[in-house]
């Protein structure tokens, strides 16, 4: 059930079978689609399809290639399709100096005037940037866009411009060239994104994917592009679907926002959400940035309680491993991790732990005996070799934070445990090999890399 985030069913090479076309994508199980225009007569014919089709949604905007024809007319024509109850977004707008259809200064102007009307209306903008880069960010910036933030289409950047836009309140967008055997950067680019802020696309009738390339794109093709993405950031099928779609319905205000979920599925484990509360602050920690992870709300009204937790899980055989983690600290709730992981392993079925390490300091003693036995892998976040670093990063609401954890550490392997030590590798602050050879040699442990802002 994808969600296609630009596509131009709007585009005059579908004037013979747009309805044929659109019937085939709601059987295929879209949930959304939308109509990107790129002047005011495709504009004006997103609009049209958006009435028809339910599941279809519209934005409205003139392309840079056009930019030379916005004038006072075109933006109050824009202007009045904006009011338009399906119309979510402005765009496509931006700078292609790529083919230069429209003298630059012109493609600046339109851009700016489109970036006015998003403002005026609080829509999220919709970016079209070929090589012309340096010039979107300057104006990304000077016109603070990010205020109603929108989406870096068809994304050809590189994992700093992905870590500027993302700054700037934008989602990122790919389109099926990520299939493409020589786009190796997009790829890479790809793999930077955080699950809250990722989008895919077909931009049909353009940029087919690998296997159909030459050919006419549409919305059924975005299943090439979902397999790769799956592939490069090492989930399921099913866990993209469900990022783009959860993605796409909260930029646009279309998410229903409800109870947070109590266990979650990525790949094939199934993680418990055992608590909102922890005892660190970790800036680059998802819950401060968004309520969902890898497209599963997460904002829990309440601590669930081990009969609910034991109920989510069902048969743990099914999944590779029940995962205690969540938004917070699970051992915050020993208790209830025991209990509940007692009940997994009665079942046959596998345990994790990931915690922060500061268990035994809640506890007030040693909580690793309490664990042997009913957690059959641990994983605790280190994130650095030294204090004052963790101190940055994760700013501890316990004193001696890092020796805690280090601490626990020890102890944990010390009791029999297995023990992964982690790091997130944040770029310019954290030295990986520097964690990674203290986990290993001083702590004797294992040892794994997390990557800046994914989770799960």
């Amino acid at each position: 059930m994808p969600a296609d985030s630009h596509c131009h069913l709007n585009n005059p090479s579908f004037t013979d079978d747009v309805d044929e076309v659109a019937r085939k994508v709601e059987d295929a199980g879209f949930v959304r689609l939308l109509n990107v225009g790129y002047d005011i007569p495709t504009s004006i014919k997103a609009i049209e399809l958006a009435e028809k089709y339910p599941y279809m949604l519209a934005a409205v905007g003139v392309h840079p290639h056009h930019a030379s024809d916005v004038n006072s007319i075109v933006i109050d024509e824009l202007r009045k399709m904006a009011r338009h109850p399906k119309v979510v977004a402005i765009g496509e707008t931006g700078l292609d100096y790529f083919r230069d259809r429209s003298p630059r200064d012109d493609q600046k102007q339109a851009f700016a005037e489109q970036v006015k009307l998003a403002k005026e209306f609080k829509k999220p903008v919709i970016i079209h940037t070929r090589d012309a880069m340096d010039d979107t960010k300057q104006m990304v910036d000077e016109l603070a866009i990010g205020e109603n933030g929108g989406i870096m289409h068809c994304f050809a950047g590189t994992p700093e411009d992905v870590r500027f836009f993302l700054a700037h309140n934008f989602y990122i967008s790919f389109a099926g060239n990520i299939t493409y055997p020589k786009a190796t950067g997009l790829r890479d680019a790809l793999k930077t994104v955080p699950g809250h802020r990722l989008l895919l696309e077909t931009d049909a009738p353009y940029l087919s994917p690998q296997k159909v390339r030459g050919k006419r794109n549409d919305p059924l093709n975005l299943s090439y592009t979902i397999d790769t993405a799956a592939e490069v950031r090492g989930v399921t099928r099913a866990d993209i679907e469900r990022i783009i779609v959860t993605n796409f319905e909260e930029l646009f205000g279309l998410y229903k926002n409800g109870a947070g979920e109590v266990a979650y599925r990525i790949r094939n484990s199934l993680y418990l959400n055992v608590t909102m509360g922890c005892t660190n602050e970790c800036y680059f920690c998802a819950r401060y940035h968004s309520n969902t992870v890898q497209g599963h709300n997460l904002r829990l009204q309440k601590d669930p309680t081990a009969d609910e937790m034991i109920a989510a899980i069902g048969d743990p055989t099914q999944y590779d491993e029940i995962v205690f983690c969540g938004y917070g600290e699970p051992t915050l709730r020993l208790d209830r991790i025991v209990e509940v992981a007692r009940a997994v392993k009665a079942k046959g079925g596998t345990t994790r732990l990931n915690t922060n390490g500061h268990g035994s300091h809640i506890a007030g003693r040693d909580i690793a005996g309490d664990l042997k036995g009913v957690i059959d892998h641990m994983s605790v976040s280190l994130n650095s070799a030294d204090e004052a670093t963790y101190n940055e990063i994760c700013k501890p609401q316990i004193k001696n934070g890092w020796k805690t954890t280090v601490e626990f550490i020890k102890s944990a392997k010390s009791a029999g445990l297995d023990v992964t030590a982690t790091v997130v590798a944040i770029p310019n602050k954290v030295d990986v090999t520097a964690v990674k050879e203290f986990a290993e040699q001083k702590l004797g442990v294992n040892f794994r890399v997390r990557k800046f802002n994914l989770v799960g």
